[in-house]
């Protein structure tokens, strides 16, 4: 009923394409600048501790994270995690992601409200997508005044995972500005071939965060129009 009609392919495709297209593009800018060396062939970890020395933020870890692009920053602990390809590696893109998630350590240390508002709402959404399914599901199958009521509840702990998309932009937006000043006034990255391949790799990275944004709203949507149609039937 939720997942099988024409309606749900007809919201949800432009979001998987949306999001397929994102991945796609940070995986091929990553790889293309991953290959590119850095003018003084530092690597991500070197890069991070000199950036963090200038930027006052001696005391936060630099801790090392399996995968690929799992790269971040932990408020709770103060540490900052780099993969093995970032950390280890001496490319202009190590840069650029190093950098991005020291911006969100200067953002920690600074107050910065859009980044204190979206980390208070990381256990809001966690509760609200799990209850959200049990209150949309046992609504539609309760129906009645009451069942709508539950429904509709379920579909507002969706509709937080779009505010947290929502609040997620600017957050990573601003990291990435505060991380292209890093690099720039640090003189790590000078020259025009690394200021490009700085731009494109977390230029790509932010499109990824657009696109997580569309497709929680369509599937926002999808679920409105599924309890508006499914009130109209029970009339």
């Amino acid at each position: 009923m939720l997942f099988n009609s024409s309606s749900y392919w007809l919201f949800m495709i432009p979001g998987f394409i949306l999001v397929s297209l994102a991945q796609a593009w940070v995986s091929s800018t990553y790889r293309k600048w991953s290959q590119i060396r850095n003018q003084y062939g530092i690597s991500g970890v070197e890069a991070a501790r000199r950036l963090l020395n200038s930027a006052n933020l001696p005391n936060v870890d630099i801790l090392r994270t399996q995968g690929q692009l799992t790269d971040h920053y932990d408020p709770r602990r103060k540490s900052l995690s780099l993969s093995q390809g970032v950390g280890e590696g001496n490319s202009v893109a190590s840069l650029a992601i190093a950098a991005h998630e020291i911006g969100h350590a200067i953002q920690d240390a600074q107050g910065y409200m859009p980044l204190q508002f979206r980390a208070a709402l990381v256990p809001i959404v966690k509760l609200g997508s799990g209850m959200g399914w049990i209150f949309l599901i046992v609504g539609l199958i309760l129906g009645g005044t009451l069942g709508n009521q539950l429904a509709w509840i379920g579909v507002g702990a969706f509709a937080l995972g779009a505010v947290f998309a929502l609040a997620t932009i600017p957050v990573e937006l601003n990291a990435s500005s505060r991380a292209r000043a890093l690099l720039t006034q640090s003189g790590l990255v000078s020259t025009s071939q690394e200021l490009q391949g700085v731009s494109a790799v977390l230029n790509a990275a932010a499109f990824t965060y657009i696109a997580a944004l569309a497709a929680s709203l369509l599937q926002l949507l999808y679920y409105v129009s599924l309890l508006g149609g499914f009130g109209r039937r029970r009339r």
